[in-house]
């Protein structure tokens, strides 16, 4: 049997080594997409980044033999997420991302029990994984369609990873739901909700704006304070902070499409919102994940030349969520991404409680193309609530 060495990451070489290791064990496998290389370093608290404002987070690295200076394995970061456990003082633990391994079930456990030892110091008892860093963030393991890429932002993994973790003691917690809507199914949708949404727009007196490209880092501010709001009482919903939306807002300045990006109003207040984002990855891929010098100009070139969209989230105030607007929205979007020349969209992720958003799906009958997991360890006896 290997040996292998289990070792909280603290010195440059070994943060190299930690940000490296997808590469090492993904670079031949063709759906894998490289993640950002600087946006990784700040997710994993490597640089700054406004998440650790209220979270702590230790990473962690395993090698073969007796440490630093052999071949790096596998790697986790465990994350003290003060924000969830005080907004849910009922369902208190840590939380468990950015996973990597080598498939051998040794790296694995070897990876889970120092994650395990650092939080019981904390007295967190309880894990659950994978996010990275948080839910507001890429998350879930892939569970279903390893053979399609992922889209923008979302995870792909090998498909003994979740062995892995299920061999370890994890059970599944909640699934996250990619539906996937071709051009044929857009027109088709938008025949269907024209009317309805016409009608509610004109009861209501909805007005839908794209985002304003001079205005854009209120526009977007305004997009995820609604985000916030929309999602209170969701399963898992932390708030982003003022910062994280500060810090998402000026991220995604380049990469947001106005005609996919859209503002609800009624009298002048906005009330609910969609982001579509393009399909950056084959792009991604061609860059290897640099940005600089010039990677971000071939990011960014000829943007119609890519054919999927991903609708990361419609989200509508509380107070009006039954008055039709998520329908006024979606309406107002299908036109204006069939004529940018969208050839599929991707609807990512829905969680597996949100049942409205679900059936609204499924009664446009788009079918579910990947399934994303979070697990819980150590799993809830079934006489206790979830």
């Amino acid at each position: 049997m290997a040996n292998y060495t289990f070792i909280p990451v603290t010195t440059r070489s070994q943060k190299r080594d930690f940000l490296q290791l997808p590469w090492q064990l993904h670079a031949q496998q063709p759906m894998w997409v490289p993640p950002l290389r600087s946006n990784q370093a700040e997710l994993v608290g490597f640089k700054r980044h406004p998440f650790y404002d209220d979270a702590e987070a230790q990473a962690f690295i395993a090698y073969r033999g007796n440490g630093s200076g052999n071949e790096p394995c596998g790697r986790i970061l465990a994350i003290d997420n003060h924000a969830h456990n005080r907004k849910h003082p009922d369902d208190k633990r840590g939380f468990l991302g950015f996973f990597e391994s080598t498939n051998d079930q040794a790296v694995a456990d070897g990876l889970f029990e120092v994650a395990r030892e650092w939080f019981a110091k904390r007295d967190l008892h309880e894990l659950r994984g994978p996010v990275n860093p948080s839910l507001n963030y890429e998350c879930g393991l892939l569970v279903q369609n390893f053979e399609m890429p992922p889209s923008f932002m979302m995870t792909w993994n090998p498909p003994y990873y979740p062995e892995l973790w299920e061999k370890f003691g994890f059970e599944k917690k909640e699934d996250l739901f990619s539906f996937i809507g071709y051009k044929a199914d857009i027109e088709r949708m938008e025949k269907k909700v024209q009317f309805v949404a016409d009608e509610a727009a004109k009861r209501m007196n909805v007005i839908v704006r794209p985002v304003n490209m001079r205005n854009f880092r209120k526009d977007l501010e305004t997009f995820l304070h609604i985000y916030n709001q929309s999602l209170e009482g969701v399963w898992g919903h932390v708030p982003m902070s003022d910062a994280e939306v500060t810090h998402t807002a000026k991220s995604l300045r380049f990469l947001i499409e106005p005609q996919v990006t859209l503002i609800a109003e009624i009298e002048g207040k906005p009330v609910g919102s969609m982001i579509g984002l393009l399909d950056y990855n084959p792009r991604i891929k061609e860059i290897d994940g640099r940005l600089f010098p010039f990677g971000f100009l071939k990011l960014l070139r000829k943007r119609r030349e890519l054919k999927r969209v991903r609708l990361i989230s419609t989200n509508v105030l509380p107070e009006y969520q039954r008055w039709g607007v998520g329908v006024i929205l979606a309406s107002r979007m299908l036109e204006p991404a069939i004529d940018f020349g969208m050839e599929y969209g991707e609807f990512s992720w829905v969680l597996e409680s949100n049942h409205l958003s679900r059936r609204t799906l499924e009664k446009a009958n788009l079918d579910v193309e990947k399934v994303h997991r979070i697990y819980d360890w150590p799993a809830k006896p079934a006489s206790e609530p979830a």
